[in-house]
């Protein structure tokens, strides 16, 4: 069993990275090579901006190519208790900005001819207790009557036509979500980049960040020193760097995953017929889908601690038992990949974009950052042009977290809680 990513691990190697020192002067320098940082690098050098990407380690190397291998439109809240809080315009607006990103990722894999098996599959969410259902039910009237047609329930006793478990009680049915391989994406998307101009430079940390006369910014990486006309932060939950404003505002969180050895292709017509993804109902559920090889990816948030290699070990053993307890029919199956990721997570589980000292940024996707990360790069170039309002977060306030420096001491108690609200509801 490898500990790694099973999407880094079978990706094509990035072969555009620059060789040379970082120096000089660019129009915009991208700190973070994930999916936020190379979509806006993409965006700005196809207008023809200098751009020059500073990625710490590997492009894709930390959520963008450690997540789940999920593409969906649609909200992570439910909508009528956002609706609540927010206000139903806010709500529908937030909602039409997860659906367009979407297809910001079908548009970038079409026009740059990314190879990474895109496939439209649908996403059923999976009623985990039989009241569950009744509030899916509720959720997919509201969602079909805000302008969201492509989504219908499935009922309890047709739940054998997609899924070979008796531990769901039906489920809503989505049409807009996708499967796509995150490390041939990833990579597609750095070389998208770099062939429209974009510098990306790999293993450069950044140490620092100096506000000049000028107006512009000095960028202090590990590889040299950059001045740049605009900054765009894209760094998610970096542990490092001068980032502490961020990192007080997010709960770095692990979420875990195993990727079975490959499995016949009769077991799966009996488990998965129609290969979507899926997604438990539970606050704290699972999420899965078949690779491209036949493999299951089987994630979730097997503990609340952070990942490391013993961690994700424990994490790995928690997940076989779920999946095992979901579909029996897999018992002893073997393991070939096990891994984790921090989740960057805000307190209110909607993204944060915006300006902050001068510097742009955008992050805070809350295990939901696929599309919605790839959407903000290009929605980020715009803003950088002089048009804010196309950034759909701009108005949300971001507080600290109170007790919260960084490091995510509370973890268990979180843990314990949202454990006591699933046996609760």
């Amino acid at each position: 069993m490898k500990l790694e990513s099973y999407w880094l691990d079978t990706a094509p190697a990035f072969a555009a990275g620059e060789q040379g020192p970082v120096a000089g002067r660019a129009d915009v320098v991208v700190v973070g090579g994930g999916f936020t940082g190379l979509s806006a690098a993409l965006a700005l050098a196809r207008r023809g901006a200098s751009v020059t990407v500073l990625e710490a380690g590997r492009v894709i190397g930390e959520a963008s190519g450690r997540n789940g291998g999920h593409c969906s439109g649609g909200l992570a809240h439910d909508f009528g208790a956002l609706s609540a809080r927010l206000g139903v315009d806010k709500a529908r607006d937030f909602q039409r900005a997860y659906s367009a990103a979407f297809h910001t990722v079908a548009g970038i894999v079409r026009d740059e001819a990314i190879a990474c098996d895109f496939a439209v599959v649908g996403k059923l969410k999976l009623a985990a207790k039989p009241e569950h259902y009744d509030k899916l039910a509720r959720a997919c009237e509201l969602l079909r009557r805000e302008g969201e047609p492509d989504v219908r329930m499935v009922e309890p006793a047709h739940m054998g036509e997609e899924i070979g478990s008796d531990k769901f009680h039906g489920g809503m049915l989505q049409a807009n979500s996708a499967q796509m391989h995150m490390g041939k994406f990833g990579v597609g998307l750095a070389h998208a980049a770099a062939r429209a101009g974009a510098h990306v430079f790999e293993q450069a940390p950044v140490t620092r960040l100096e506000r000049l006369s000028n107006g512009g910014f000095r960028v202090t990486s590990a590889r040299g020193v950059i001045d740049a006309k605009q900054v765009l932060l894209a760094t998610g939950n970096s542990r490092t760097g001068p980032f502490s404003y961020f990192r007080r505002r997010m709960i770095s969180v692990g979420s875990f995953i195993v990727a079975t050895e490959p499995l016949p292709a009769e077991l799966i017509q009996r488990l998965m017929p129609h290969r979507r993804n899926y997604v438990t109902s539970r606050i704290i559920g699972n999420y899965f889908r078949l690779a491209p090889d036949n493999r299951l990816v089987f994630g979730g948030r097997a503990r609340f601690a952070m990942s490391n290699p013993r961690s994700d070990v424990k994490s790995g053993a928690v997940l076989r038992a779920a999946m095992e307890d979901m579909f029996p029919q897999l018992k002893g199956i073997g393991i070939d990949y096990c891994w984790g990721g921090l989740v960057d997570m805000t307190a209110d589980r909607l993204p944060r974009a915006g300006e902050h000292q001068g510097m742009y940024f955008a992050t805070g996707y809350s295990g939901h950052g696929v599309q919605m990360s790839v959407h903000m790069g290009q929605v980020m170039a715009d803003v950088m042009a002089g048009k804010p309002e196309r950034n759909p977060w701009r108005t949300l306030e971001w507080p600290a977290i109170t007790g919260h420096f960084g490091s995510p001491w509370f973890l268990p108690f979180v843990g314990t809680y949202y454990r006591f609200q699933d046996w609760l509801h």
